[in-house]
């Protein structure tokens, strides 16, 4: 693309980007030399680096064997202290992993007129969409992401019939493994506020409906000024996080006004608590705020899981707390919508559910 020819406006780059469905891949791709006005943000919604506590961080578990008790007591702490941790030794094989964000990238690697015909609204699957930044309509910066979502339904061939052919397999290997790590954290989270079932009603609304996406970060000019993603804590019941070797995940720390760098570990899974789990739990476990970093150097690829509820599940604390609750009860769907009328907010979106 010609240097004339660089969306480079603030309503150009939203055209090329948001709705001809370029994405900022594309705009990566054009050649550009500098991060757009779309794109940066107010100084003081930058990231200090100042702020990143190196001396801490967020515990990480062996989880062979689930039924250790020691393995549930540092899950169950790790939730309420941290709001994530990784895991290790988690059973999904470490092919999987690498064929999932080897997939990524190659949906990403894809030409631009490729990708985009699965761009959200016109995509030819129902349950699968092309999509960059978070809520570019309400957003005052976009983000520095693109992002190929999926709506998995177990055992539903017909549902992933139409994915697109690059990355179709390794989403559905990865699933159906994860599933079985997904159903392990859930029971071992629930011991820990005393629920014994987890029968089919409890699967439907703690992950009813369960969503993943291929998070694509291209290479950025001036990290800086922009954001990866920006802070936010996720809707769901838990998040499953496969990071690759780049880094660039930052947590809220302990302390005020500090962040906390998730290093990667190879083979590792990421996990942390959503909202959903934070209200049901009545605040025994905690949503963190989470942030991504632009990176100068490289791509960044990330595959999150977003164990969500169905979403006409109704949800809120849970009697077996014994304790008066803080929130009131939810639809699902009503939560998620709220969620997305608005930019990435801190920790905000739970203040919808307050009583």
């Amino acid at each position: 693309m010609s240097s004339s020819t660089i969306p480079n406006s603030f309503d150009d780059v939203t055209d090329f980007v948001v709705n001809r469905g370029n994405g900022v891949k594309g705009l990566v791709d054009s050649g550009i030399q500098k991060v757009p006005e779309r794109y940066i943000l107010p100084p003081q919604q930058r990231f200090d680096l100042t702020k990143v506590v190196s001396q801490d961080s967020i515990p990480s578990i062996d989880v062979s064997n689930w039924d250790d008790p020691e393995v549930i007591k540092s899950i169950c702490e790790a939730s309420g202290k941290w709001g994530f941790f990784q895991i290790i030794n988690h059973g999904i094989p470490l092919q999987v992993l690498e064929n999932i964000t080897d997939a990524a990238h190659s949906f990403f690697g894809l030409p631009s007129e490729q990708r985009s015909k699965y761009y959200k609204g016109a995509s030819p699957s129902e349950t699968a969409f092309l999509a960059t930044s978070f809520s570019p309509q309400a957003e005052v910066a976009l983000e520095w992401k693109d992002y190929l979502s999926f709506q998995y339904i177990p055992g539903n061939d017909k549902a992933s019939a139409l994915w697109p052919p690059v990355c179709k397999d390794e989403v559905l290997e990865y699933m159906k493994k994860a599933e079985i790590v997904i159903k392990n954290l859930l029971q071992v989270l629930l011991k820990g506020l005393n629920v014994k079932d987890f029968d089919r009603d409890t699967q439907h609304t703690l992950m009813g409906s369960p969503r993943i996406n291929l998070n694509y970060y291209p290479k950025c000019p001036n990290p800086e000024l922009t954001a990866g993603v920006g802070p936010h804590s996720d809707v769901s019941t838990i998040t499953v996080l496969l990071q690759d070797d780049i880094g660039g995940l930052y947590v809220r720390g302990i302390e005020d006004d500090t962040w906390i760098h998730v290093p990667p570990i190879k083979g590792a899974l990421v996990i942390n608590i959503g909202d959903v789990l934070q209200i049901i739990s009545n605040d025994k476990y905690k949503s963190i705020e989470h942030r991504v970093v632009a990176n100068k150097i490289k791509n960044r690829v990330s595959v999150p899981i977003f164990v969500n509820p169905a979403p006409d599940a109704v949800f809120g604390p849970l009697p077996e707390s014994g304790e008066i609750p803080i929130y009131k009860q939810l639809v699902f769907s009503d939560y998620l919508n709220f969620f997305f009328s608005k930019p990435h907010d801190g920790k905000k979106t739970i203040d919808y559910a307050r009583i």
